[in-house]
C-alpha cells in the first residue's frame, strides 16, 4: 500500500487576471452545482476540493481598506 506524503504547511496569495479568475470562479461554481470535486492547481500544487467543503464569505475592514475573502476549507486523510 502507498503511503501518502506529508504535505508541508504553506500560506500564499497568487493573484490572477480578471480573464483567468472569472473561469477558475466559473468551473468552482458548476462542480459545486453539480456535487462534484473541484480540482485546481495553485503557485505548481495540484489541490482537490471535496464536494462537501465548507464554504463562507469573510469581510474584512481596517485602517481604509477592506477585503472579502471566499472560503473552501475541509478536512483531510
Amino acid at each position: 500500500m502507498a503511503t501518502r506524503k506529508k504535505k508541508s504547511e504553506r500560506d500564499l496569495e497568487k493573484g490572477y487576471p480578471a480573464r483567468q479568475f472569472v473561469a477558475k470562479l466559473r468551473r468552482l461554481a458548476d462542480c459545486i452545482e453539480a456535487g462534484q470535486r473541484f480540482r485546481i492547481q495553485v503557485a505548481g500544487e495540484r489541490i482537490s476540493i471535496p464536494p462537501d467543503a465548507t464554504i463562507s464569505i469573510e469581510h474584512e475592514r481596517e485602517k481604509g481598506c477592506e477585503e472579502i475573502e471566499f472560503q473552501i476549507k475541509w478536512n483531510t486523510p
